[in-house]
């Protein structure tokens, strides 16, 4: 079972101070967990969020700034959201409203890990079994799973995925009693955290 996920910190109360109010506290009851870390990130990040920017895109975007985000571009082009970074560096996206996915109004919407297109069934099968949440649409940008139709928040894979350039800086955690409590690797080579 998805429980959450676990990003590494520099600064442990600053991050979750920030991502509290980034997320509105609208995590999908989905924990964001901090680790203390003394290495800043270097490189983009295989997993990220997606945040719903509700009615008005813009002020949300102007609202998160205000938070301590900046700007960030990871060679997106045009998309229909917005990429931002967190105050250490770590890459997110605002959606615009009528985002394909959305079905809440702000708050976490996606957990998003990268996934070359080569890796889609053992991905897709190794996560569905691990969160037990099920297939809901896939396509040429990867693929989505929910805990029921009408979560709020999603796990989408897809390409492209970046290089791997030593431990993935956010990881997701899962409940999983046939797997000792510890961080452990998918099919991937991405860390995840099993809890007990």
């Amino acid at each position: 079972m998805l429980t959450g996920v676990v990003i590494d910190a520099q600064a442990v109360s600053a991050m979750e101070r920030f991502w509290t109010e980034a997320t509105r506290g609208r995590t999908g009851g989905l924990r964001l967990r901090f680790a203390a870390c003394d290495k800043p990130k270097i490189g983009k990040n295989r997993l990220h969020l997606d945040l719903a920017a509700g009615d008005d895109w813009q002020a949300e975007v102007d609202r998160l700034l205000a938070l301590g985000a900046r700007h960030a571009d990871i060679g997106q082009g045009d998309v229909p959201w917005t990429v931002l970074a967190d105050p250490e560096g770590n890459e997110f996206c605002v959606l615009h409203p009528g985002h394909p996915g959305v079905l809440a109004d702000s708050g976490l919407v996606a957990i998003c890990l990268d996934m070359a297109e080569e890796d889609r069934s053992r991905q897709s099968a190794f996560w569905m079994s691990r969160t037990g949440w099920m297939h809901i649409e896939s396509g040429a940008w990867g693929f989505r799973l929910r805990h029921t139709e009408d979560s709020a928040v999603s796990l989408v894979m897809g390409p492209p995925a970046a290089a791997k350039t030593g431990r993935n800086r956010l990881r997701l955690e899962v409940v999983a009693r046939d797997l000792e409590a510890g961080e452990h690797l998918d099919p991937c080579g991405n860390e995840f955290h099993v809890r007990n």
